[in-house]
């Protein structure tokens, strides 16, 4: 099940933030259940989900204000195509499995963006971390001198975009293997976990190629 583009409220302190966080992940597949529980089929009680969860989302993208970040529009949209496809009809199996449109779809728009000036990982990660945490400043001057410090965020974007794409043939396969009442609690969990083992690789990775060593290769103008 895709997770909504619910935001945390402006200002909020960390512990509302996390408890946002668990709120949005948890109440889809609990829904889901209790739905279930009640007497209704697949189809209705995953549209049900979806509006739920998506229209304060689609609410959202429609009233950002100017400026809006990217993370932000991003979860808004996925939320407007899990609507979308939430009144596609099919089997219990393709309903389940329609997921993986979106994850996939994620993966692809990850890897097209190699192609952009600056690849999607760099977008996302910069605003967060960026002179913070340890992490260097002045992204931007290494992005335009560094020919290691372009190639490891557009490394660290190809490998984001494949996992996604792995994530998203195991969410087709768990539809069409298993019980369709067990595909949403696997697939909140696939999330989570997906998203965990990249986050790590991501951060190992960045480590060795030295992004915490001031005096690393990574920051080495290009010669000439």
């Amino acid at each position: 099940m895709v997770r909504g583009g619910a935001s945390t409220p402006p200002g909020a302190p960390r512990w509302v933030s996390a408890l946002w966080f668990v709120a949005a992940m948890a109440l889809p597949p609990a829904l889901y259940y209790a739905l279930r529980l009640l007497g209704l089929e697949i189809y209705p009680a995953l549209a049900i989900i979806a509006v739920a969860t998506g229209v304060p989302a689609i609410y959202s993208l429609i009233r950002r204000p100017p400026g809006t970040s990217i993370i932000t529009t991003y979860f808004s949209l996925v939320s407007l195509a899990a609507v979308l496809l939430a009144f596609i009809p099919g089997s219990p199996q393709f309903l389940m499995a329609r997921d993986a449109a979106i994850t996939a779809g994620t993966g692809c728009w990850f890897i097209y963006s190699l192609r952009s000036p600056r690849p999607l990982v760099y977008t996302f990660t910069r605003p967060l971390l960026e002179g913070r945490l340890h992490w260097p400043g002045g992204w931007e001057n290494h992005w335009e001198s560094a020919p290691r410090f372009r190639r490891m965020w557009r490394t660290s974007t190809l490998i984001w975009g494949l996992g996604f794409l792995v994530d998203a043939a195991l969410r087709v396969y768990f539809a069409y293997t298993l019980n369709p009442d067990a595909v949403p609690a696997l697939t909140t969990a696939m999330y989570l976990i997906t998203n965990a083992v990249l986050i790590v690789f991501s951060n190992v990775f960045y480590i060795a190629s030295g992004i915490f060593n001031p005096h690393s290769r990574l920051f080495a103008p290009a010669s000439g």
